[in-house]
Order: structure tokens, then C-alpha cells, then sequence
């Protein structure tokens, strides 16, 4: 598959998730129109569309140095330029890691952070909200010369002295001794710590992100790559060279950096057997060649511990010139194909069912709640003007004895309205124990006493203790929370039943705060944590530093875990019995109509017929609300409930 066919396909994605923000947008506006909106709901979907606006598709490549990575992005993304956009030739490899984005509102620019930046207590992510910090060099897109030229400021070099070398993480005696580099007073070090590149390509526009990351040697020095920035990719494209095969550096990266960020059905992942060109062999023939490629395919396979379909054997010097010289024959001999069709269909696949199946977590139940009640309002309409249809209106104790019957309703709506205000203030307090337990002054209170006592460690094994108390710690919050859950939701369940048993409202299975999903992104991070706390360079570097990139990276992500399932347990408790809320309004609504119509057919000096007429034409708004919800649901490319599939 050409990278012409990557772009329809993402160009399609995009179309994709455009129309479903408009449907989204559409089902807001639907419950506005007919009075089913609250402030909770609306934030939730206001949520959902930011969510979607500001989603990227991002692609993580990640290999040790000379493995041709940056020729590869060129070769998949860049090659219309018909220059090497990105610095790969010879001895000039990326010294920083860099995200390559649109960014619409910032304007076309590389921003590169100052290396220094690595003994400030503040994270990546924090530095990314201060433009101010970073040096700007501006890019004239339509010069890809221009451009170019800029870029080789990412392999940018500075020799400091030694122990600033240390201090930053970037001097390993050991490694340097191998080397044959001795107590050197100065060590050559990238002149930046991280870059980020916003220039208006296609794919680019399209919602593409492409994050290039150096060697070994950065992976490890910036926990913050590892831990927070490759496990959110949506693929990791694992580099390697096919005339070396799996080096001993290439399997510890991939066993520490990034195996373990994809779980073990290894989703999102990809090895591409670069240089395979070094192989091409006129003498072995092209059954020796393909004989060659496949045995490389079956070892690497077998060291990296993957399924043989994902790795792929390409060239992408050799892409590159192909695509730049529209050589077909070159371009098949590179068999870059394989792996485009792979990013165009699996990745892409994948990100829409991860998006789709988000959007039905979080906002089915209001769909579901929204078809039950429109088909309630109808059904209770329908049937009152079939009732009507068979009383004898002209026999005024009968008609009496409706408005009797009716007004008795009326009353008992009375005691629905005094009953649901009772269970609500009971949930009240079982929702504030649950919110309580979860309360960002909890977790702080723990995080920064944990800091306090690992500051003060005086060795290096009590300062890993203190890290593996402050997960168990933090375990126990999220584990304390699941009772207080499960109490919540009984509590909820019970409140449901009684509406629907004593006062016949219609079963509206209620959504139910689930803690699981908040407990399996913590255990993730506590992994991550153990590998963290357990490695070797940890127990190498000053234990400030060690600190300081521990609480920027995994103890920021715990927090903001604990954080979301703060917020998601308030908004679901400020949220959960409000179906209940509206079926009581449209049980109220119901009584009034009927009081009214009973009224009005008694009061009316015309027939009985022309007011059944028009009691036959005040369905039709019913009717065309339902049918409203019914498209939007299939454009949300969510399931019709059995209702509205019998209706449609």
C-alpha cells in the first residue's frame, strides 16, 4: 500500500471523527430543544467533543542510534518534499526527542528546550504551557530548503564539562570506558532536551503526531518518554537494523522502554527490520535473498518475544529515493508497503473502536435514558388517545369520574415528588463519603509526606522503600474507595426499584460508577513504578534527581488518575438519578395534559370528534422527536435501543 492510500486513510479518519462531533453536537442540541438537558449532561458531552476536537493520532518511533529511523519518517511521511526533510544522513542523528504536530492556532515553528532544563523540578508536560521558556525558530513552509536548514538545529551539539555532563544524566563512566574515554574534563552533549515542530502538512492537519525519539541513553535519562508519552502513542514503531540484528542495547531498550507499554497482546506495536538493502545479494539470487529475510524475520521475532506478522522488513533510504524519483520497481523492492497498510488499517482501526467504545461508556446510558423516556412520553400519549376514543363523553358521570381518578393521580405524583426528595437526601450522603474518599487533599496529603521522607533517606535502599510505601499508600485510597462504590451503588439500585415497583415508572437500568477502570491505569503505573524503582540507573543517580523525575512522571500520572475518578465519581453522583428526575416532570406533564384534555372536551361546544382529531395531531411532535433521536443515535454509530428498532 502507497503512502498516497496512508493519507486517504487517515484524510477518511478525519472525516470520521468530523462527522461524529457533529452528531454529538446534534444530540446536544436535541436534548435542549426538548427540555432533557442539565448542567451535568452537558458538561459530560462538552467533555466528549473537546476530547474528540483535540484528538491526534500519534506514532511513536523508537530505536537506538544508526538504525534509520529519521529515514524512515521521512521515507512514510515526507517524501513529497523531494528533500530529506528530517536531519538522517551520515553521523547526524537526532539528539533530542521531538514531536512533529499541527499546531493551527501557534503558526509554523520548531521550539527546542534548553538541555539545562533537566535539574528543574518541572515536567515536559508543564514546560509544554510556557512558550517563553523555549527557544523559537520560525518555518517558512513553503520551503522545504528552508525548512531544512532549521531542522539540522535538532542534532545540535555542546561540549560541557564533565560533572555538568553528570548532574544531567548524560555521562556514563562505564559506557565512556568501553569507548576507550578515560576522565575526559569535557563531554560532547545534545543542546537540547526535547523539540517540538508545527508546520501545516496534509497528514499533519489530519490529526497526525509523529514523535522521534534518540537512543537508549535519552529513553532512560527522561523517565518522562517512557512513562507518560509512549504508553499514551496510539503505535510504537520499534526500529531495528537487519545487517545487525537484535543487538544487546536494542533488547534492553525494547525489554525496559518498550515491550512493557503495550501489555501483552503487544496491541499498538510494530518492528521494522530496517537496512534490508545491506542484504540484497545478486550472487545468493533473489531465493537466497527472501530465504535470508525470513530467517532474520523468525530470530528477531523469537528474541523480541512478538508474533512474526508485526515485523516488517523495509529500506528506507531506499523508500525515500523511490518515492522522490516515482520509482514503482524501487519502491516494491523497499517493501515499505507492508508496513503503511499495517498503520492504515490496523492503527487506524483501532483508534476508532477505542473512540467509539469511550463514547459509548460515557454518554450511553444519557442516550438510553433519552430513547426510554421519548418512547414513554409516546407510548402514554398513544394510549390515552386510544382511551379517549372509547368514552362516552356525552355521559357526564363517567367524565366525572375521570377528573376524580385524575386529580387522585395528581395527588400521588405529590407523594412521588415528597419520596424522591427523602432518597435523594439519603444518596446525598452516601455520595459524599464516596466523593470524600477519593478528595485531591487525601492524595496530596500522602504524596507530599511520602516526599518528605524520601528526601530524608540517607541511603539509597531506604529511599526505594519510601517509593514502594507511597504505591502501597496509594493502592489503599483506590482500594478503601471500592466499598464505599458498591455501597453507592446499591444504594442507587434500590432507589430505581422503588420507582419502578411502587409508582410503575418504567425500568431505567441506572449507570453505575465503576472504580475498575481507575484501579487497572494505577496498577499499570505502579509497575512501571517497580521497574522505575528497581533499576540499575536509579541506583546510579543522585537521589534528588531520581526524586524529582519520579514525582514529575509516575506520581503527576497517579495523581491525575486519582484525580478523573474524583471528578467522574461527583459528576456521576450529581448525575445519576436525574432519568428518575425527568420520568417524574413527564409523569407531572402527563396528569396536567390529561386534566386539561378532560377539560376541554367537557367545556368544548364542538364534537368529541374534532377534538380526538386534535389530540391525534399533537402526537405527531412526539412522533418526530423520537424519529430526531433515532438518526442521531445511528450517526453516533451507536446501537438503536429494541424499542426504537421496533418503532423504525
Amino acid at each position: 500500500m502507497r503512502n498516497l492510500e496512508f493519507k486517504e486513510q487517515l484524510h477518511e479518519y478525519s472525516q470520521w471523527r468530523t462527522q461524529l462531533i457533529q452528531a454529538i453536537e446534534m444530540y446536544q442540541e436535541w436534548r435542549q430543544r426538548y427540555a432533557m438537558n442539565d448542567i451535568h449532561s452537558t458538561e459530560m458531552l462538552l467533555n466528549i467533543l473537546h476530547g474528540l476536537e483535540s484528538d491526534r493520532i500519534t506514532l511513536a518511533f523508537v530505536a537506538e542510534f544508526s538504525r534509520g529511523k529519521t529515514e524512515l519518517i521521512n521515507a512514510l511521511f515526507f517524501a513529497e518534499t523531494g528533500v530529506r526533510l528530517l536531519p538522517s544522513s551520515p553521523g547526524r542523528t537526532t539528539m533530542s526527542p521531538t514531536e512533529l504536530f499541527y499546531d493551527e492556532k501557534g503558526g509554523h515553528y520548531i521550539r527546542l528546550l534548553n538541555i539545562e532544563s533537566r535539574l528543574e523540578d518541572i515536567s515536559l508536560s508543564e514546560y509544554k504551557k510556557k512558550p517563553e521558556r523555549w527557544n523559537q525558530i520560525d518555518l517558512d513552509f513553503d520551503s522545504p530548503t528552508q525548512m531544512q536548514e532549521a531542522f539540522k538545529e535538532l542534532v545540535a551539539t555542546k561540549r560541557v564539562p564533565r560533572e555538568v555532563a553528570d548532574k544531567l544524566g548524560l555521562w556514563n563512566e562505564k559506557e565512556a570506558a568501553e569507548q576507550g574515554i578515560v576522565n575526559p574534563e569535557t563531554v560532547e552533549i545534545p543542546c537540547w532536551r526535547h523539540a517540538l515542530i508545527s508546520f501545516p502538512h496534509p497528514l499533519l492537519k489530519e490529526g497526525l503526531c509523529i514523535l522521534d525519539t534518540p537512543g537508549l541513553n535519552a529513553l532512560g535519562t527522561e523517565p518522562e518518554l517512557t512513562l507518560n508519552m509512549l504508553p499514551s502513542a496510539q503505535a510504537i514503531i520499534f526500529v531495528l537494523a537487519a545487517d545487525t540484528g537484535v543487538t544487546k542495547s536494542d533488547l534492553e531498550m525494547w525489554r525496559n522502554h518498550v515491550s512493557n507499554t503495550r501489555g501483552e497482546r503487544k496491541q499498538g506495536l510494530a518492528v521494522v527490520m530496517n537496512k534490508i538493502d545491506a542484504m540484497w545479494d545478486d550472487l545468493a539470487g533473489d531465493s537466497g535473498y527472501e530465504a535470508s529475510i525470513k530467517s532474520q524475520i523468525k530470530t528477531c521475532a523469537s528474541i523480541l518475544n512478538i508474533d512474526e506478522s508485526l515485523v516488517f522488513p523495509a529500506s528506507a533510504k531506499q523508500a525515500l529515493l523511490a518515492k522522490v524519483k516515482s520509482d514503482d520497481a524501487l519502491l516494491k523492492k523497499s517493501r515499505l508497503f507492508a508496513l503503511e497498510n499495517y498503520l492504515a488499517n490496523d492503527i487506524l482501526k483501532q483508534r476508532r473502536n477505542i473512540i467509539l467504545s469511550t463514547i459509548k461508556r460515557d454518554i450511553g446510558f444519557l442516550v438510553t435514558e433519552s430513547s426510554n423516556l421519548t418512547d414513554t412520553k409516546l407510548s402514554n400519549a398513544s394510549k390515552q388517545l386510544e382511551e379517549f376514543k372509547k368514552i362516552d363523553f356525552e355521559n357526564h358521570e363517567m367524565t366525572d369520574k375521570l377528573m376524580a381518578e385524575t386529580r387522585d393521580r395528581q395527588q400521588h405524583y405529590m407523594l412521588n415528588i415528597e419520596n424522591f426528595q427523602a432518597s435523594r437526601k439519603v444518596f446525598s450522603v452516601q455520595a459524599k463519603i464516596l466523593v470524600d474518599s477519593l478528595s485531591s487533599e487525601r492524595i496530596d496529603e500522602i504524596i507530599k509526606n511520602m516526599r518528605i521522607e524520601m528526601s530524608k533517606s540517607l541511603t539509597t535502599y531506604g529511599m526505594k522503600q519510601s517509593m514502594r510505601k507511597l504505591f502501597d499508600e496509594l493502592r489503599e485510597v483506590l482500594q478503601d474507595c471500592v466499598d464505599t462504590t458498591n455501597e453507592t451503588r446499591r444504594l442507587v439500585k434500590a432507589i430505581h426499584k422503588k420507582f419502578q415497583d411502587e409508582y410503575g415508572f418504567k425500568e431505567i437500568e441506572p449507570q453505575l460508577f465503576s472504580i475498575k477502570q481507575y484501579q487497572f491505569e494505577l496498577e499499570q503505573i505502579f509497575e512501571e513504578g517497580e521497574a522505575f524503582r528497581n533499576s540499575a540507573r536509579t541506583t546510579m543517580t543522585e537521589q534528588s534527581i531520581v526524586i524529582n523525575k519520579l514525582y514529575s512522571t509516575l506520581i503527576n500520572r497517579a495523581r491525575a488518575i486519582l484525580k478523573t475518578a474524583n471528578k467522574d465519581a461527583t459528576t456521576w453522583c450529581n448525575s445519576v438519578l436525574t432519568p428518575l428526575m425527568h420520568q417524574i416532570k413527564d409523569h407531572k406533564k402527563q396528569i396536567e395534559s390529561r386534566l386539561q384534555m378532560l377539560r376541554k372536551i367537557n367545556d368544548s361546544k364542538g364534537s368529541v370528534a374534532e377534538n380526538i382529531a386534535q389530540l391525534e395531531q399533537e402526537l405527531e411532535p412526539l412522533k418526530r422527536q423520537r424519529n430526531e433521536l433515532s438518526t442521531i443515535i445511528k450517526a453516533m454509530q451507536m446501537e438503536l435501543p429494541p424499542a426504537m428498532i421496533e418503532n423504525n
